[in-house]
């Protein structure tokens, strides 16, 4: 297993922006694959975007295509999630998650942060 921590949360108006970071504060993550989940209060788990480890795969939610992109930088170790026009909806904790293939189902990550909060006021 590998360690990972978010960072990047916060809080902001709909329509705006944020940049999530993903880090492995041991392990390199350029050999594994990487997703971004998120769980609102009282909700499940639900996938947003995942990236293979040569980036050459970007799957993404439905209710974040076209808003969400997921990117990697594999010189820094680090794992991204760029959020744009940003609604109520997105109000959750973000976590980032590695694992062995790329997969939307929480089963298939290993290795879990500990989660960001994003909160977006109406």
């Amino acid at each position: 297993q590998v360690q990972l921590v978010e960072s990047g949360g916060g809080l902001v108006q709909a329509g705006g922006s944020l940049r999530l970071s993903c880090a492995s504060s041991g392990r390199t993550l350029s050999r594994y694959n990487m997703a971004w989940f998120r769980q609102a209060p009282g909700k499940e788990r639900e996938f947003v975007a995942a990236i293979s480890w040569t980036g050459g795969t970007t799957p993404y939610g439905d209710s974040v295509k076209g808003r969400f992109t997921i990117s990697r930088d594999n010189a820094k170790n680090t794992v991204y999630l760029q959020m744009t026009s940003l609604k109520p909806e997105d109000t959750a904790v973000y976590y980032c998650a590695a694992g062995p293939l790329v997969s939307t189902k929480v089963t298939g990550y290993a290795s879990w942060g500990q989660g960001t909060q994003v909160t977006v006021s109406s």
